[in-house]
């Protein structure tokens, strides 16, 4: 590789995750950011959220300014092996147990009838309070 940067597999970039040893993946490099974990603006916990991952799409959405850009290059110790990165995650939706949903739906309606009845009784009360005070005093 030119420039003697070294090519890296993603699994040995993903055990370089903590505070004094961080490396990330950007953009298909990767980078020893551990020196610069004080200093991050954003602090070193966003930066360690984005070990054991490319982190490219992280970078980019944050919206980095220039200066981050000319920083970077001191930083970069070489490539990732892309054939190492593992494919993006895919995500499956876990449904509830249907057994729960008319349990909780049930107790709503129970507390919204309450929540209606309560203060129509407290009404009812007053007038009949009302109406016998009256016929008392008569």
């Amino acid at each position: 590789m030119a420039g003697g940067k070294a090519v890296y597999s993603f699994q040995e970039v993903s055990k370089h995750n903590d505070r004094k040893d961080c490396w990330l993946i950007i953009a298909g490099k990767v980078y020893d950011v551990s020196p610069f974990m004080e200093e991050h603006p954003g602090g070193d916990e966003v930066l360690l959220a984005c070990t054991g991952k490319d982190a490219t799409a992280d970078f980019n959405d944050i919206g980095h300014t220039a200066t981050a850009a000319e920083l970077m290059p001191q930083y970069c110790i070489g490539e990732v092996d892309a054939s190492t990165v593992p494919a993006k995650p895919t995500y499956r939706v876990v449904s509830e147990d249907a057994s729960a949903k008319p349990d909780a739906a049930s107790q709503g309606a129970w507390l919204t009838a309450l929540q209606l009845a309560v203060p129509v009784v407290l009404l009812g009360l007053a007038y009949a309070l009302q109406d016998f005070v009256k016929t008392r005093t008569a």
